[in-house]
């Protein structure tokens, strides 16, 4: 195959059959959260094209599942650290007398990457209890058989998952999403790891860019781009917009780089009749948007839900005219495509990869990000703009996020990328 120096992945024309799908693994650090269900999409749809999943875990967040598409994803999980110290160490050393030199090998992998971005003794002990949990991972691999192994995010499931290969275990490869991985690339080892992976995702034209910082030119060809992709059946025809006042939504989780104290002092400055904005997620930032809420008097204007599942999160959307996302710092958000797949315009921060999808004038406003008053006036731009011109956009966003994100579509791309690894 060809070097592909845009990143894009090699198109796959057919499903693949069951005869050229290789038998896979999926990696993910705590797998499920209510926030990673873009993971369990994906899986799904690799599974549609042909392939059978293993999906490995470091450790559950049973307690905090309510949804039970998340409650049965969990289920399916082979969670690593549910063994207890013992029987792990047991499973780690039965690998490493088998294979003691591609363990002696990891082992250096792991001290080094220990030490990798000014690490303390700390990141060291960390790194030796990965290369514990990657030979037990790389023995579980051997046993069902798996030929390639894909951790999600390029923090420490992409460390155990370089540690499997070194020692012996399956090829590898990794989606890098944001923004925590461009936080601290060199103590992540990122470099390292795209070297040494058969390839490496990003979500976004941003990302991968952000990857080509860190990765040797000659690795660039194997930096390819694979969106987060949404379920459009799950998307009907959008709701009607609403007839009264101006109606937002914000979701995410409440923590400090969604931007959503921002978005309040934005509100506060707001002069707008009619405005109200439903704030969907939960998080620890919660007590202090509460305290900053009732000192700026916007308990009528502002609602703060608390999580919710999917269904609600779509009535949301559906009662709103548009999405705000404040944020100061993202990936490509999965929240994104979801309102303009529900056929609802997005405000924005100019950040990352949200002007991949958000066109302003199109299908949303950017703003600058950290800038209240910018923020206040796209809110008032929104307000003052004609109801069929709002519901015109919205149909605009819907049809850019379904030709663009499409999970089956991804999915495609990805079982390409698997292939062409072999």
């Amino acid at each position: 195959m060809q070097p592909n120096l845009k990143g894009a992945a090699p198109s796959c024309d057919a499903a693949l059959s069951g005869k050229n799908a290789v038998k896979i693994a999926y990696l993910v650090n705590t797998y499920p959260r209510a926030s990673h269900s873009f993971i369990r999409r994906e899986i799904q749809a690799l599974e549609r094209v042909g392939y059978a999943v293993h999906r490995f875990a470091m450790r559950s967040d049973r307690a905090a599942l309510v949804d039970p598409a998340d409650l049965a994803e969990d289920d399916a999980t082979e969670h690593v650290l549910a063994l207890g110290g013992r029987r792990l160490g047991v499973s780690a050393v039965r690998w490493v007398v088998r294979h003691p030199r591609a363990a002696m090998t990891a082992l250096k992998l792991a001290w080094r990457c220990g030490a990798a971005g000014g690490q303390t003794a700390g990141g060291r002990a960390r790194h030796m209890i990965y290369w514990l949990e990657a030979a037990h991972v790389a023995r579980r691999c051997r046993s069902l058989g798996i030929a390639h192994l894909h951790a999600h995010f390029g923090t420490n499931s992409a460390t155990v998952a370089m540690l499997v290969q070194a020692m012996g275990g399956p090829r590898y490869s990794f989606t890098v999403h944001g923004p925590e991985e461009f936080d601290a690339p060199q103590a992540l080892s990122l470099g390292l790891k795209i070297r040494r992976a058969a390839f490496t995702v990003a979500v976004s034209s941003f990302g991968r860019s952000q990857l080509c910082r860190w990765a040797d030119p000659a690795d660039w060809p194997r930096l390819h781009v694979v969106h987060c992709g949404i379920e459009p059946w799950r998307f009907a025809e959008p709701a009607p917009m609403p007839r009264t006042g101006t109606r937002l939504v914000a979701i995410g989780r409440l923590a400090e780089q969604k931007g959503f104290a921002l978005l309040v002092e934005a509100m506060a400055v707001t002069a707008t009749p009619g405005l109200h904005l439903t704030l969907v997620g939960d998080g620890p930032l919660r007590p202090a948007l509460e305290a900053a809420i009732a000192a700026h008097g916007l308990g009528e204007r502002i609602t703060l839900t608390g999580w919710a599942d999917e269904a609600r999160v779509q009535a949301e959307l559906a009662a709103a005219h548009a999405l705000v996302l404040p944020s100061f710092a993202e990936g490509l958000p999965v929240v994104v495509m979801e309102a303009m797949a529900a056929g609802r315009p997005v405000i924005a921060t100019f950040i990352a990869g949200v002007p991949e999808l958000v066109v302003p004038g199109d299908t949303g406003w950017l703003v600058p990000a950290g800038e209240a008053t910018a923020l206040a006036g796209a809110i008032a731009v929104l307000a003052a703009t004609p109801p069929d011109r709002i519901a015109a956009m919205g149909r605009a966003a819907r049809a850019r996020v379904l030709a663009r994100h499409d999970c089956d579509t991804e999915a495609h791309k990805l079982a390409a990328l698997f292939i062409a690894a072999r």
